[in-house]
């Protein structure tokens, strides 16, 4: 199969339990194991953490390049780095927090290697609160092209911690770019306007960490502006008209401005998510 990196980063607020599960589902349980795991470490982080990395980088020292940035600059930052960074053409994405399927990487390789027009293929994935077997969600996603980019007029229809893509294709459509919690919505976006080609496998690919207040927490002017603000490109660009514009726009001033935490928590996970 065809060599590949993962792209992923840590901060000063990961905790090293969790990192050491991400990895160990990258590096020891999986069928077919990258050729390079792309670390960005986003800032200064805890002793721990920084003791957690170098060991793993002593065990895998082939695999593992950790690359240290001073100052946290933030998830686009650090994922725009990592890609410039990786030396495989095919990139995939994994959080520092999550579980990867032990077959994820071998059913992601053989599809973009049997449909070579294909530019980034993700997957479902689950969430669990606590332990991976308590699974508390799962969020299903679009399969083909066409579907993808419908469902993409009102929301993103890519699992970010689950894809894989051809790394010229994202450096061409402008690499990842800071844009506050929808550093992969605004890409997938630019992506389309390159005429790039979509896919999601219909198996889980990642088991990802979650909380109580995960959805609650997307909410607030900041929030509101930066998926108002990847409309209003969908709009300027002919990908949604204005109708939908507009259905787009009450929709997120209502959810993320006028609804309080617990019922925003509420919407997202009875309409976003099926559990």
């Amino acid at each position: 199969m065809e060599k590949f990196s993962v792209i992923t980063s840590v901060y000063k607020n990961d905790k090293s339990e969790f990192v050491r599960v991400a990895l160990d589902s990258m590096l020891v349980h999986q069928a077919v194991k990258p050729d390079e795991i792309v670390m960005v470490q986003d800032g200064p982080v805890p002793y721990e953490l920084s003791r957690l990395l170098l060991e793993y980088k002593d065990n895998y020292c082939d695999i593992l390049n950790i690359i240290k940035l001073e100052k946290n600059g933030g998830l686009g930052n650090a994922l725009r780095i990592g890609v410039e960074n990786a030396k495989c053409s095919i990139c995939a994405r994994m959080d520092s927090d999550d579980i990867c399927l032990p077959d994820r990487f071998e059913k992601q390789l053989a599809y973009l290697e049997a449909h070579h027009e294909c530019d980034i293929v993700g997957g479902q994935m689950t969430e669990f609160i606590d332990t991976p077997d308590n699974i508390v969600g799962r969020r299903e996603v679009p399969l083909a092209n066409e579907e993808i980019y419908e469902y993409m007029k009102s929301r993103c229809a890519l699992n970010h911690v689950t894809v894989m893509f051809r790394k010229e294709a994202v450096l061409k459509a402008g690499n990842y770019q800071d844009w506050f919690w929808n550093e992969d919505y605004y890409l997938w976006v630019r992506m389309m306007m390159a005429g790039c080609k979509f896919a999601n496998i219909p198996d889980v690919a990642v088991n990802v960490r979650s909380g109580a207040d995960q959805y609650a927490r997307r909410g607030g002017k900041k929030y509101f502006d930066s998926e108002i603000g990847i409309k209003k490109l969908m709009l300027e660009n002919g990908m949604i008209n204005r109708k939908e514009y507009v259905v787009n726009y009450i929709q997120r001033f209502i959810i993320q401005l006028m609804l309080p935490n617990s019922v925003r928590g509420w919407v997202f996970r009875t309409f976003a998510r099926k559990s």
